[in-house]
């Protein structure tokens, strides 16, 4: 009976590790947006997971950022409450991050599957480099990117 709990136990923190990070995008899984299929653009990958499960992934932040600061449009039946994580592709590592707490450099010279694109970064040191070496304009947090911000990447 205790080597049954111990392994349940384990099974519960290993997965939970899993959970951190969200699968990789199916084939036919399409940018609300724009509707380009993602999974041809993994350095630029972007999701946001609502709390029952559902999700909707993106060719990137900036579109990412135009669907949840339109939600009505783009999503009627949610509201932001409804969201349970938002993940994006760090520049530098690939790896998917925590998007509420990156770091985003808008007005680089670098551009996304879009064109112009709001580059994330885990770090804000790494996001400063970043800014030097690639012309870039600001630094923002999640909740300091505007509808107006967007409108200036198209």
């Amino acid at each position: 009976m205790k080597s049954l709990f111990i392994s349940a136990l384990i099974l519960g923190l290993c997965c939970s590790a899993f959970a951190a990070e969200p699968a990789k995008p199916l084939p036919g899984d399409k940018c609300p947006v724009c509707g380009m299929f993602v999974a041809k653009y993994p350095d630029f990958l972007t999701r946001v997971v609502f709390k029952d499960g559902s999700y909707a992934v993106f060719d990137g932040p900036k579109d990412m950022f135009k669907y949840l600061l339109n939600l009505p449009k783009y999503n009627p039946a949610k509201k932001p409450a409804d969201i349970e994580s938002v993940f994006v592709t760090d520049y530098y590592s690939l790896r998917m991050i925590d998007g509420r707490k990156a770091f985003y450099v808008a007005g680089s010279n670098v551009t996304g599957p879009m064109g112009h694109e709001l580059i994330p970064f885990e770090k804000t040191e790494e996001a400063a480099e970043f800014m030097t070496d690639h012309a870039g304009k600001s630094r923002l947090l999640f909740d300091e990117v505007t509808s107006d911000l967007m409108r200036t990447l198209d």
